[in-house]
């Protein structure tokens, strides 16, 4: 039984999973998604759900710096209702404002990575932190 953490995006969902235990979070891959086409790669997430056997979902809410509700959160809304109406799991919304720029430093620092090579990651190790965040703040 695992936790999900998605960080959605207009182009891409980072997915990251936990340990069976709930401790720690591990990136999965990126799924990309097209919001215009309406095309949100609900059937490799249900894939996804069914082989690490997901009970919950942790959703990254991109609130702006002021805590208020931008458009990119009331997209992330918008697709937590996706999740719920094909799922019918807890959906739970992690606060997840600077992830990706955090993200994006551990990269440079400690990887030392290409910008091409980031791009192709930074949704997935955003995922890992927002989930990460969560279980921490789970006493886990």
């Amino acid at each position: 039984m695992r936790i999900m953490g998605l960080d959605v995006g207009s182009k891409t969902v980072g997915v990251a999973v936990s340990d069976p235990f709930g401790w720690t979070a591990q990136g999965i891959e990126i799924i990309r998604i097209n919001e215009a086409a309406e095309i949100f790669g609900l059937d490799r997430l249900a894939e996804l759900v069914a082989e690490y056997e997901v009970t919950k979902f942790v959703v990254g809410l991109p609130k702006n710096m002021d805590n208020s509700i931008g458009p990119r959160a009331e997209a992330s809304m918008a697709y937590a209702e996706l999740l719920k109406e094909r799922f019918s799991l807890p959906i739970i919304f992690q606060d997840e404002r600077l992830t990706t720029v955090q993200a994006e430093r551990m990269l440079v620092e400690q990887a030392n990575t290409s910008r091409a090579k980031r791009k192709k990651v930074i949704d997935k190790v955003a995922a890992v932190m927002i989930l990460q965040n969560f279980l921490d703040g789970q006493g886990n």
